[in-house]
């Protein structure tokens, strides 16, 4: 990476400028958290979503999955971690305390489930875009099973102001456009996909399943076994992330294109119009019977399983892909985060500063466009990290050449402590580098990795996953409940709530077609691309 790092180097040098400092500080990052509700004794609760938490339909900040039991905080783009964090605390507080006896599950993977059949499908009311939204995960059911539907994640978005855009099309000698921007993203998330690896190995802690999660899969990988029903691999870093989670072998033959907005565009729509011999058997709509939304390889854009995504806020009823054509890219949406356990939030202030300096390094460091065999030795990668991660002798491709995770985990943090320095700069603190030696850490000693401290509690005391969770869970219920509000306190959170209902019937009372009208509707003529 030599002609790599000297580009890098004054990239870096450049964005010492006071004018690019001043645009780092206004980074902006969401989150996204899951988690399942669970009943006292550790099984999934049946209950339907909370009546104090609101619509999750409409509701702004608390919302609902695949599954009524899976629960979804959101928090709005901020240029603040700290505020961040609070506002999850808040949304933590507030569902505590509003979910009777129950408890949120601290785990990527689910509690113990003895029947998929006891996972009950969201509920989102009765107008048309209600029933879309469940009939689009009755289809989830029917393509993948609900069980693999009721494994938990954190997504984090990340977005640069558009004062860090004009200065960097500006230094690469380039008119500064929403075009430009989208390109320049495009430039992060090819680097992202190369690298993201790391994030796993980093934050990944599924190591270890309930046995019920794999009925009918108990063979699938060299499981070992813990407690009275637990299976792990002894490397492995995140199980959510392998072909036993958020994987589809339909969507393995797509060919994504993260070179350019508009073949990334095209290809996505040609899976949502591209009949799927294996999902043919389900009703699409046949006599009013709806099995799925369609027969196609994807039934809408978020049906893609990928460890990033490209996102641009949608108005009301508009695709995903045309909110891409019309505005371009706003922001990222990072996929590849295990609930982090050792927090009760699922996920911690360091990982955010760490989040920024890795997303901030794939965008500094030089990137080429992706090919078909870059990016499948991208998914190799990956997924050998998910299986074996911890393996102090796992080598990974890079462009073709075998090279240890290790040796090649060195070389990107010489790019992520240069990276973290700017951001301090920008930020006046340490944080940063603090964050990155951090994870370097991890590095060097794998069992300090969040699979790796969850593996050795686990083996410790041959404890089930199940009994680790609920542990947690119980723990986590107080600490949630002593923490103070800070943005939005319980009234802010009722008004909400009261907000979110009557807008659920006014979104019910407004419509004027029927449903298999809007759906017909819906997926007419997608809006053309620009240089289509």
């Amino acid at each position: 990476m030599t002609a790599n790092s000297t580009r890098f180097d004054a990239r870096i040098n450049a964005l010492k400028s006071p004018e690019f400092l001043t645009a780092l500080k206004d980074i902006k990052r969401g989150v996204e958290r899951e988690a399942l509700r669970i009943n006292p004794n550790g099984t999934l609760s049946q209950a339907p979503h909370p009546q104090p938490l609101g619509s999750a339909l409409t509701h702004e900040s608390i919302t609902t999955d695949f599954s009524e039991s899976l629960l979804e905080f959101i928090t709005p783009p901020e240029n603040s971690a700290a505020k961040t964090v609070a506002q999850l605390k808040d949304i933590h507080k507030f569902v505590i305390d509003n979910i009777g006896d129950e408890y949120i599950w601290p785990l990527s993977m689910p509690c113990f489930i003895d029947d998929e059949a006891h996972i009950p499908i969201a509920y989102f009311g009765e107008s048309n875009v209600g029933k879309m939204k469940r009939v689009y995960r009755i289809g989830l059911k029917n393509r993948y099973g609900s069980m693999m539907q009721a494994i938990a994640g954190v997504h984090f978005n990340f977005s640069l102001p558009d004062s860090f855009w004009k200065l960097w099309a500006d230094l690469q000698g380039k008119a500064h456009s929403q075009d430009q921007t989208s390109a320049d993203y495009f430039g992060l998330i090819r680097n992202y996909r190369r690298f993201c690896w790391l994030i796993p190995y980093l934050y990944g802690a599924s190591p270890a399943l309930c046995g019920s999660f794999l009925k009918g899969k108990e063979h699938a990988l060299p499981f070992k076994k813990v407690g009275k029903g637990t299976v792990y691999m002894p490397y492995a870093t995140s199980l959510r992330m392998s072909d036993l989670g958020y994987t589809s072998a339909e969507q393995s033959s797509l060919k994504i294109c993260y070179n350019e907005l508009d073949n990334y565009v095209r290809l996505l729509r040609s899976a949502m119009t591209t009949p799927s011999h294996r999902f043919s058997g389900f009703a699409a709509g046949e006599e009013g019977n709806y099995q799925q939304l369609s027969r196609n390889i994807i039934q809408i854009e978020n049906e893609l399983y990928s460890p990033i995504r490209p996102k641009q806020p949608t108005h009301s009823m508009e695709k995903p892909t045309d909110a891409l054509v019309r505005r371009g890219i706003n922001y990222i949406e990072v996929r590849a985060l295990d609930v982090n356990p050792f927090s009760p939030l699922g996920i911690s202030e360091s990982q955010f500063d760490f989040l920024d300096v890795f997303l901030l390094a794939c965008l500094l460091i030089p990137s080429d466009e992706l090919d078909e065999a870059q990016l499948q030795e991208a998914k190799e990668n990956m997924n050998k990290v998910v299986l074996e991660g911890r393996d102090p002798e796992l080598e990974l491709s890079c462009n073709g050449q075998a090279l240890l995770l290790t040796t090649w985990s060195e070389e990107l943090f010489g790019y992520f402590h240069e990276a973290a320095k700017l951001l301090d700069a920008a930020n006046e603190t340490d944080r940063y580098t603090n964050a990155v030696n951090t994870e370097f850490a991890k590095v060097k000693d794998p069992s300090l990795t969040p699979s790796g401290k969850l593996l050795d509690i686990l083996l410790a005391d041959d404890k089930d996953n199940g009994v680790f969770g609920l542990e947690l869970a119980k723990a986590y219920q107080g600490e949630m409940k002593a923490f103070e509000y800070q943005y939005t306190d319980a009234d802010g959170f009722m008004e909400q709530a009261k907000i979110s209902m009557n807008a659920q019937k006014e979104v019910e009372a407004s419509d004027n077609k029927d449903f298999d009208t809007f759906i017909r509707d819906y997926f007419s003529e997608p809006l053309k691309q620009k240089n289509a």
